[in-house]
């Protein structure tokens, strides 16, 4: 008859250390690196084109990195205050960006140059950033209250938007609009305008607001969806959701954060939606359901965010000046990782065979067929097949030679996961040979014997087969007790865990008790 492996029991992992798939994939995101700035970080924003360098805003400067190496490749300080929104062009060649004199600039990524300056606010800008659809304008938002549409080549404001009495801190330009802009005030209102008519048609937040959607607090950012039918504000700890399809209408208000929420940012696809805020947390949603599936920590709070159009970096700037960036190492699609396979299994000679065929050709590191069918072989043909056989275990090719002392030593080793060293036991009890294996041990194969039992005397998986080797053990070594101090310690140390584990197991029957008294005295108020 032909030797059985031993099969390793698997347990139940515990629902707490669960993950979902949209958990994993956001630890991906690993390995941050930090880098320090001088001043808060106010801005980070990615450029829609390759290779996604990203524009970083601190103190009077604004730092152009490159995303593999996170290295600094240009510096634009041509500011006469501090620096604010700095924000690359789509087509990757120029930067915008405004600064607490009022200024709006436009400068040349690569010589740095200032291309145009647009000076007609009277307070600081927050925000600068280029249309999406339209690449020679540019939206502006100051502390003046006004929000400007600037035409760059002929360096004029197209429209001046009046409406705010406060602040404007946040503001977008639709990209699937380029007449549409959405702005947030702390006048705790957001206002969607039309530069075809340069007036305001759309006021959300405020006492104007309809079905819980009245902000009470400044609006610190505001996010429109690439379809322009949906909205998102920020004020204080609450996420408002806008549907702007039906008069602006707030449709959702979310409160999961436990501060105020200083950062919103979409990924690539526009279906997850994360949110950072001054309680150093980052969350992501699911646009869907506006649930939270993941959360990420960061050591300071967080003051802007930022995802790459490719989604292998996320960019976050903090308080104390700090810049994290956690990069993602995409994994290879299907099809290029099936090339991969087949190119080398071909230099190697290792294909199986091909029958009345035509060779795959090498092509541009893929491979082609020549022809779309399937090789077919003769009918009289036949293919060999070898069957590989499996090798043993070390515990496994042991016990088959039944030298259960060594083979129980090879599991007690720290590398073996506890699931396959009590599955051993298990099978020697099952052999009648556990005696046989803890017999004739001196202190030192003895002690980890006794350490295992320790380790997992409390465990709910392996509690009552340790209770059941711990009582063999005693049995067989209590004549030579009290000859090694090391051996003494360990006994004395699982008598000590057992009795705080009994001790442990009656205060639980005893809230289970008191726990069943007040459910039944509950059901029987509710039955009267």
């Amino acid at each position: 008859m032909e030797y059985q492996p031993v099969v390793v029991a698997k347990h139940p992992r515990p629902a707490a250390t669960k993950h979902s798939a949209e958990s994993r994939y956001w630890r991906q995101f690993k390995h941050p690196v930090f880098i320090k700035e001088y001043a808060p970080i106010t801005s980070i924003h990615f450029s829609s084109s390759k290779p996604h360098r990203y524009a970083v805003t601190a103190a009077t400067r604004v730092q152009i990195y490159a995303p593999r190496t996170q290295k600094v490749t240009k510096t634009i300080s041509r500011f006469k205050d501090v620096a604010r929104s700095g924000c690359i062009r789509g087509d990757g060649k120029l930067v915008v960006a405004g600064d607490d004199a009022g200024l709006v600039q436009v400068f040349d990524i690569n010589s740095r140059a200032i291309l145009r300056t647009l000076d007609s606010h009277k307070q600081p800008v927050h925000v600068t950033k280029f249309s999406t659809l339209n690449h020679t304008q540019v939206l502006s938002c100051s502390d003046d209250t006004t929000v400007k549409l600037w035409d760059v080549p002929s360096q004029s404001c197209i429209t001046t938007f009046v409406d705010h009495t406060d602040y404007v801190r946040s503001g977008q330009v639709s990209s699937s609009n380029p007449n549409l802009i959405l702005t947030g005030s702390y006048d705790a209102t957001v206002r969607l305008y039309d530069a075809r008519t340069g007036e305001s048609e759309m006021v959300m937040g405020g006492s104007a607001s309809e079905g819980g959607g009245r902000n009470t607090a400044p609006v610190e950012q505001v996010l429109m969806f690439p379809s322009g039918t949906v909205a998102l504000s920020s004020a204080g700890p609450i996420l408002r959701v806008w549907d702007l399809v039906a008069g602006g209408r707030c449709t959702r208000a979310l409160s999961n954060h436990q501060k105020t929420v200083t950062a919103l940012a979409f990924d690539s696809k526009a279906s997850r939606l994360l949110t950072g805020g001054l309680d150093q947390m980052v969350k992501v949603y699911d646009v869907g359901t506006y649930k939270v599936v993941h959360t990420m920590r960061y050591p300071a709070p967080i003051l802007c965010l930022a995802v790459s159009p490719d989604e292998t970096h996320i960019a976050a700037g903090m308080s104390d000046g700090t810049l994290s960036v956690r990069r993602r190492q995409p994994k290879a699609s299907e099809p290029a990782a099936q090339d991969l396979l087949s190119t080398a299994a071909l230099r190697t000679g290792a294909y199986d065979s091909f029958l009345s065929g035509t060779l795959p050709t090498v092509g541009q590191g893929r491979m082609r067929e020549k022809t779309k069918s399937r090789p077919v072989g003769d009918v009289n043909e036949f293919k060999v097949e070898s069957k590989r056989k499996k090798r043993l275990r070390e515990y496994d090719r042991l016990l088959k030679g039944f030298k259960y002392s060594a083979a129980l030593d090879s599991v007690l080793r720290k590398q073996v996961p506890p699931t396959t060293t009590f599955s051993l036991i298990q099978e020697l009890i099952h052999r009648d040979g556990l005696r046989s294996a803890l017999a004739g041990r001196d202190d030192v194969l003895l002690e980890p014997v006794l350490r295992l039992l320790l380790k997992h005397v409390a465990d709910p998986r392996f509690g009552e087969m340790v209770c059941d080797v711990a009582g063999v053990v005693i049995d067989m070594y209590t004549p030579v007790l009290g000859q090694s101090p090391l051996i003494d310690t360990l006994f004395a140390r699982l008598r000590k865990k057992v009795t705080a584990e009994l001790r442990f197991q009656k205060e639980l029957i005893k809230t289970k008790g008191a726990l069943d008294m007040l459910l039944s005295s509950v059901a029987l108020i509710a039955v009267a």
